[in-house]
């Protein structure tokens, strides 16, 4: 592998100021480098997928099929990447992902029927799934309990940066080159987020152990030939319960209400074309951006909980809103008020996930984690695609919004806070 460049080296002393407070602020920019370039291809594709789609005759439930896939490839894929993070390296993963993704966002772009552009959507979910849980055991490799929020709240809002900025320009390459022409440009930009990870991220698998907040018993290198066993205490755990659960409606809203059904309904309710729907997506993702470097800091301030259960309460209330409105203008006020509500909460369930005492290590924890996340992204679209087709996108938009709001209660009412007992521990674990 190549010797990583140095991004606080290569990069403007404002870049270095923002992450002055990381022990790890060189490693912390080049994952925020390569998130971006990686999210930004996923964000071009964004507005035209659902569209895409419906151009080879099928309805509803099979759109929401094709948006689910994506997240049932990743679902046998996050524990296994996870395990292979523990034992080999994060580095190769944070490569070989974006690799896989490229091949077939290229493929996609020259599929001819809608069995092919699902065969293709699932591998780009299996690089997505290597590429991603690399990425975020970094993340707890090099963050602490006392800046983990604002360290993820980087690592997202890198993530929405791309997001933001995706939508609007694949909007605009679909409405006027074709539904095709945003894969290839997806294809480019994965290639150079796997050359970026090539070349300027450093490997964080020595990091593991020393900046673990609290080691178990039998949580390290003795316990990893276990895994099955691990996985299902870590299930067991209430906590790593709920906050999972809490991360499975976050991920189920974004694909089966952001990205299924609310493209649907603006093109049959108020014939919104690529385009408009491109401004509409970015709308939510630029609310995030801006709201998300503040919710890490409340998060490591006052706790977790703080931050995540009003911001699954304003989900709910931005998803339910989307059914009163019948113009342009009332879609793009539910766009940013599900902006605001999804930035909020942005990065502090991963924060929680990696504060709590696990058994397994980080790359098995993190690999359930988002396992279950890509239940929600799978069951997502299907089942409010279902439910769009019987009872009408009002009545999938209101499912969602229900289950966002009953999940945030169970959260708030039975998960502790990791904050305030991390709080209290750092005296004896800093002796």
């Amino acid at each position: 592998m190549a010797e990583p460049l140095d991004p606080c080296i290569t990069t403007g002393g404002g870049l270095k100021r923002l992450v002055g407070w990381s022990q790890h602020p060189g490693i912390l920019l080049a994952m925020m480098g390569q998130t971006f370039i990686n999210m930004l291809g996923a964000g071009i594709v964004g507005p035209v997928l659902p569209l895409y789609a419906k151009s080879f005759g099928v309805g509803a439930t099979m759109v929401g099929l094709l948006m689910a896939i994506f997240g049932i490839a990743r679902i046998p894929i996050n524990v296994p990447a996870g395990s292979v993070a523990e034992r080999v390296g994060r580095k190769p993963l944070l490569v070989i992902g974006p690799l896989v993704m490229s091949v077939a966002a290229l493929l996609t772009g020259l599929t001819t029927t809608f069995g092919q552009l699902l065969a293709l959507r699932l591998l780009q979910g299996v690089g997505s799934a290597i590429q991603m849980t690399a990425a975020m055991v970094v993340m707890a490799d090099i963050s602490t309990p006392q800046d983990r929020g604002r360290t993820m709240s980087l690592y997202q809002g890198s993530l929405l940066l791309g997001t933001s900025v995706g939508p609007v320009i694949g909007g605009f390459v679909g409405e006027h080159l074709g539904y095709q022409a945003p894969f290839f440009a997806y294809a480019f930009l994965t290639l150079c987020a796997a050359a970026w990870a090539f070349f300027a991220v450093e490997e964080t698998r020595s990091m593991s152990t020393t900046t673990a907040s609290k080691p178990v018993s039998g949580s390290g290198p003795a316990s990893l030939p276990r895994p099955r066993f691990a996985g299902l205490k870590l299930l067991a755990n209430k906590d790593f319960a709920l906050v999972s659960l809490v991360t499975l409606m976050v991920f189920f809203t974004r694909t089966g209400s952001q990205n299924t059904i609310l493209p649907l309904l603006g093109s049959d309710r108020l014939g919104i074309g690529p385009e408009k729907l491109g401004y509409a997506l970015t709308a939510v993702a630029l609310l995030n951006l801006l709201t998300i470097n503040t919710a890490g800091q409340l998060c490591d301030r006052y706790g977790r909980k703080v931050a995540i259960v009003p911001s699954c309460l304003l989900c709910g209330i931005a998803i339910a809103s989307f059914t009163f409105g019948h113009s342009y203008l009332h879609f793009l006020l539910s766009c940013a008020l599900l902006g605001i509500g999804t930035g909020i909460g942005g990065p502090a369930p991963a924060a929680y996930v990696s504060d709590l005492d696990l058994p397994g290590g980080r790359g098995l924890t993190m690999g359930i984690y988002r396992t279950v996340g890509d239940v929600g992204i799978s069951v997502g679209p299907v089942l409010l695609g279902w439910i769009s087709d019987r009872f009408g996108h009002d009545g999938a938009l209101w499912t969602n919004a229900l289950m966002f709001i009953a999940v945030s209660l169970a959260f708030g009412m039975f998960a502790r806070e990791t904050r305030a007992r991390q709080a209290t521990a750092e005296p004896a674990s800093g002796a």
